[in-house]
């Protein structure tokens, strides 16, 4: 079965990669890409070249000025996929969850939910999430995909759990069409090692002939600075002569001018923010080149990001990892070919209602067993 995937906010393509190159032993179960949407030219640029491969398919425009008819042109999908913005909800922010300028946009992917009726959809967001309007935006969230006619299956994911290596955590949504009958479960962490950022940048080297791979220019104090912080500080942990010290309030537990530590998952890669945000080497005395950000994203090195140096940044640091997602698409694609595979429990509590998943219609006895254990849980 070919799963044809649209994807909204779809960003450079961390998750339209990872579904790309997700598989599993049964070749007939596949992601193929089929449309995809974002504002920004130069993302935009990012994913028709590496993901999409081919014109006319990546829609670039404001999603409040998408035509959906549009869409259904290019393509009917299968799947869908969409990181709705997380600027709302984020622990670095405001947090005005819904009450701010982008928190309602997750809405765009409820429409084409029930326009296309995809059999499955993946939806992502940050760990904040479950916070924003104390918690009331995420049931909202939640109970919106529920009404459309999907069953839920939210987790909080830790991706250095997973083997990438970073630490960046993640509410990731699987919703599957109630009429499907499958069951989705989050897959264990057992198998995987921890990565660290010195495995990940070094081994092997990253090619001298790479792309993306322009080295910062630092000024005299910053490199000044740095020699005074050791691997795991930041500007204002680190014992520093108070020439080259920071005057900035409330900023104690910072990564500001923060090393990554060598033998640790790196801290969360981050798109925004300016000077000393840029993450810095372990030992060497500057900030991170992006393919070198790139690589904790888990972006292989012949992932081309099109745009200005700044540009790109910006873009890594939004992407979600290639690798973490890639093992989530697997297990969904597992859950439909009725493939068993080890698994973890839920974080989050899924929504299920019991009635509309008929336990002996399941095609797959594994998974009507788990169903049979799992809780259920409705909404008003």
């Amino acid at each position: 079965m070919k799963f044809k995937l649209g994807e909204l906010f779809c960003g450079p393509g961390g998750i339209g990669y990872a579904a790309k190159i997700a598989h599993i032993k049964d070749p007939n179960f596949k992601i193929i890409h089929a449309w995809a949407n974002d504002y920004d030219k130069d993302t935009c640029a990012t994913y028709e070249h590496n993901v999409a491969k081919k014109k006319g398919t990546v829609v670039c425009c404001d999603i409040r000025k998408l035509d959906f008819n549009k869409l259904e042109k290019i393509s009917d999908i299968d799947a869908l996929a969409f990181g709705f913005p997380c600027n709302d909800f984020s622990m670095v922010g405001e947090q005005k969850g819904m009450d701010g300028v982008y928190g309602p946009l997750y809405s765009y992917g409820i429409q084409v939910l029930k326009k296309f009726q995809p059999k499955w959809f993946l939806a992502e967001n940050v760990g904040g999430l479950r916070n924003a309007n104390d918690g009331k935006a995420f049931s909202a969230i939640l109970n919106d995909m529920f009404s459309a006619g999907y069953s839920i299956y939210p987790h909080l994911y830790k991706f250095e759990e997973y083997g990438v290596p970073q630490a960046r955590h993640r509410i990731i949504i699987i919703g599957i069409r109630r009429d499907q009958h499958i069951v989705y479960r989050v897959p264990s962490v057992n198998k995987f090692k921890i990565k660290t950022s010195r495995s990940a940048i070094e081994d092997p080297p990253i090619p001298i002939d790479a792309k993306n791979n322009e080295p910062t220019k630092q000024s005299e104090d910053v490199i000044e600075r740095l020699k005074f912080i050791r691997p795991g500080e930041n500007a204002f942990t680190a014992d520093i002569p108070e020439k080259y010290q920071l005057r900035v309030a409330g900023a104690k537990i910072s990564q500001i001018y923060r090393r990554l530590d060598p033998n640790k998952p790196a801290y969360t890669i981050t798109g925004s923010g300016g000077g000393g945000t840029h993450v810095y080497h372990w030992k060497e005395n500057r900030a991170l080149t992006n393919r070198e950000r790139a690589r904790l994203q888990t972006f292989p090195d012949d992932f081309i990001f099109a745009g200005s140096k700044e540009s790109v940044r910006k873009q890594i640091g939004m992407a979600v990892p290639v690798a973490g997602v890639k093992i989530i698409f697997e297990a969904v694609l597992k859950s439909f070919a009725g493939v068993n595979y080890d698994y973890d429990e839920y974080n989050l509590s899924p929504i299920i209602h019991s009635k509309q998943i008929d336990l002996y219609n399941i095609k797959n006895p594994q998974q009507m067993l788990l169903l049979e254990k799992m809780p259920e849980y409705k909404i008003a």
